[in-house]
């Protein structure tokens, strides 16, 4: 997981993240820099979805 780096592609995130899972708040992303494993964490708690299937997602909405 240490591959995925978010930092620049964050914010364009977020309102992908929102738009597709409409019951995420702010909270559920919030992100601090260095703190991907922690965000990847949080959205799969919150999604119910292994870590994989959350790295997966978030590198295929970055190359969107």
């Amino acid at each position: 997981m240490r591959d995925l780096h978010l930092k620049g592609n964050i914010n364009t995130l977020k309102g992908k993240l929102k738009q597709k899972y409409g019951d995420l708040t702010d909270d559920d992303l919030a992100f601090m820099e260095g703190k991907e494993d922690e965000f990847i964490g949080n959205l799969q708690k919150k999604l119910n979805k292994s870590r994989e299937e959350i790295a997966g997602e978030l590198r295929k909405m970055m190359e969107e």
